[in-house]
């Protein structure tokens, strides 16, 4: 009767260690679980946050050869401006020369 009762004894606390056993690990999957949940949808935010700096990006790319272009095109209007200055500084010395040549011509005449 005694071996009985070791046995029975023996059972039932075997039983209840497996029974605490699995619980305990029933608990951790499901905290690890939902760590998995936490970290799937960080990951999620983290991608939607990347794509749009990704479009931001290349807004502020296209932005930048737009602004290439116009600073390119203003570069050439104005080297043009100053072409045409000095064109038009040489005429204006030429027709002081020209004015002073005349007014020598009329003095002289006087």
């Amino acid at each position: 009767m005694l071996l009985e009762w070791s046995l029975v004894t023996f059972s039932l606390l075997l039983v209840i260690f497996v029974v605490v056993k699995m619980f305990y690990f029933k608990s951790l999957t499901l905290k690890e679980q939902r760590n998995n949940d936490v970290m799937k949808l960080t990951l999620k935010e983290a991608e939607v946050l990347i794509r749009k700096y990704q479009i931001q990006l290349q807004r502020a790319l296209g932005n930048i050869d737009i602004l290439n272009e116009q600073m390119n095109k203003l570069r050439r209007e104005t080297k043009a401006v100053k072409q045409r200055n000095s064109q038009y500084r040489i005429e204006n010395e030429k027709l002081k020369s020209r004015i002073k040549e005349l007014e020598s011509r009329i003095e002289s005449l006087i």
